[in-house]
């Protein structure tokens, strides 16, 4: 919407830039909450006095009050800042962040001083040490964020992406009834991110490979695509800047926000533009609770992301600093303990990856069914480091890369025939190939192995099922049921198989 406005006022510019009654209707259709419109406008017909009452009612959408005479209110401000903030609002994808002189960083703040994350403790830390002294209540997140990630770094860069978060808050404001309620802040922050700016998930193609450019906020505020944590941080740090109580939650592989108040809960999907999706949506067989994240962890959450994709491209070292970056924002976080493990191991630490691991082998996360089995079955001699390397072997949306894989696999197979996350992969990727009658061998042989897999017995009930074998789908699902039953989850899959049954064949 916003773009195809720019995009008139350009073509104008040329067509009519002679016509002041064309000018004057073109300022009339502006959308009176939209900063960026009247901006353009000005930037567009600065010399007019449509162009003049654009900058005024922009200056009076930021400060949000009504400004009585331009001349006394915007003739003090340096002309450089008010175009670098310009720049700012009206910035494309893609464009690189400008570099901000200290009179436009100054010109910013004073706008954005009365935003209630000012309030915080963090927003005045000045380094890492005092934001982890925090508790997680006091600490302003996107300061949070830079000082972490850019501690050896320009700090200009910091200031300059946070004063992008303040004009977007700014903006957001602006387009808000005074008191506005919890759901309106929300609708307004999704109109402003999804459909105003065009924030999107980026194609697998492009995520798959450099993750880290679509997760590190800075190039999630330049591009306008992020992956689930990218765009959750932007919101988060708008939601601070907004006073609006939203927390962070993180099912296996994913992570989005929500809104809590009382028994009710508002599920923001920010891989989908902010729609809500029931919680039971996020859990899955061995998924029994969603985990909350306070916003320390949430930085830290940022460092592992981080790791994951050093880990991917076998930089080892990166990843085990990323991880150990992470470890003060989550403390007691058992999978990172692993990871953190996993790397030593590929690091040739074996004493310090091995006593890591040892002390994770036996933990049940309260959120899921059962434990993690490769740790316990390493240990235990049952695969060498290679095998695990190839466990997390990246694929793309390619078959050849599956076939790779496959085949990796199954030579890992051959070497160490118990190892059971080996196996497990190798069954999943024949799913992902649409064999599934391989896929059925190698689930039978896991359970074969250890029948107390709650996801492995989920799929071998509906296998047997899609080949008519009643008898034995049944047992299948009701082993699943049992381990489910006896951590009191009820999974939605469960229910819905059960329910398919019933109808093909019942007991």
């Amino acid at each position: 919407m916003r773009f195809f406005f720019l995009f008139i006022l350009m073509y104008s510019s040329f067509c009519m830039a002679a016509s002041p009654l064309k000018i004057r209707a073109l300022f009339r259709s502006l959308d009176p909450t939209s900063v960026a419109q009247h901006l353009a406008l000005y930037e567009l017909y600065p010399d007019t006095v449509e162009g003049q009452q654009a900058l005024k009612k922009a200056w009076e959408l930021l400060e949000g009050v009504s400004i009585s005479s331009p001349q006394t209110a915007l003739t003090p401000i340096e002309p450089s800042a008010i175009h670098a903030l310009i720049a700012l609002v009206n910035k494309q994808p893609n464009d690189t962040a400008p570099h901000l002189s200290s009179e436009a960083l100054g010109l910013i703040e004073k706008l954005a001083s009365k935003l209630p994350n000012r309030h915080l403790k963090g927003f005045h830390a000045t380094n890492e040490a005092e934001v982890l002294a925090l508790p997680p209540e006091e600490i302003d997140l996107a300061n949070g964020l830079f000082l972490s990630h850019l501690e050896d770094e320009d700090k200009n860069s910091g200031k300059v992406y946070q004063a992008i978060i303040d004009l977007m808050a700014l903006q957001i404001l602006a387009q808000l009834p005074s008191n506005a309620t919890p759901l309106q802040k929300i609708s307004a922050i999704n109109k402003f991110i999804f459909f105003d700016m065009g924030f999107r998930f980026p194609p697998h193609s492009c995520y798959a490979k450099d993750i880290d450019l679509y997760t590190f906020l800075p190039s999630v505020l330049d591009s306008r695509r992020g992956v689930c944590l990218g765009v959750s941080l932007l919101y988060i740090c708008l939601a601070q800047r907004l006073s609006l109580p939203i927390e962070m939650v993180t099912p296996p592989g994913h992570i989005y926000v929500r809104y809590k108040d009382g028994k009710n809960v508002l599920n923001i999907e920010t891989t989908a533009r902010g729609i809500h999706l029931p919680c039971e949506e996020y859990l899955g067989i061995d998924t029994r609770a969603l985990q909350e994240r306070t916003i320390k962890e949430v930085i830290g959450l940022a460092h592992f992301n981080q790791a994951a994709a050093y880990l991917r491209q076998h930089r080892y070292e990166n990843a085990l600093l990323c991880y150990k970056k992470a470890q003060p924002y989550l403390p007691k976080d058992q999978l990172l303990q692993e990871l953190t493990g996993y790397t030593h191991l590929f690091l040739g630490n074996i004493e310090e990856g091995r006593k890591l691991l040892e002390e994770i082998k036996d933990y049940i996360p309260d959120h899921a069914v059962t434990k993690e089995n490769m740790a316990e079955d390493y240990l235990n001699g049952l695969v060498d480091i290679e095998g695990i390397k190839t466990v997390f072997m990246e694929v793309d949306e390619s078959r050849e890369s599956l076939l790779r894989k496959k085949e990796a696999l199954e030579k890992l197979g051959e070497k160490y025939p118990l190892f059971r996350a080996g196996i497990f992969s190798l069954a999943s990727t024949y799913l992902q190939l649409h064999r599934n009658r391989e896929a059925l061998v190698w689930l039978n042989i896991y359970h074969s192995l250890y029948p107390f897999d709650p996801t492995v017995e989920y799929y071998l009930a509906v296998l047997c099922m899609e080949r008519c074998e009643s008898t034995k789908a049944w047992e299948h699902l009701l082993q699943a049921e049992k381990i489910t039953r006896a951590r009191d989850h009820f999974p939605k899959a469960l229910k819905e198989v059960r329910q398919a049954l019933n109808q093909r064949c019942p007991p």
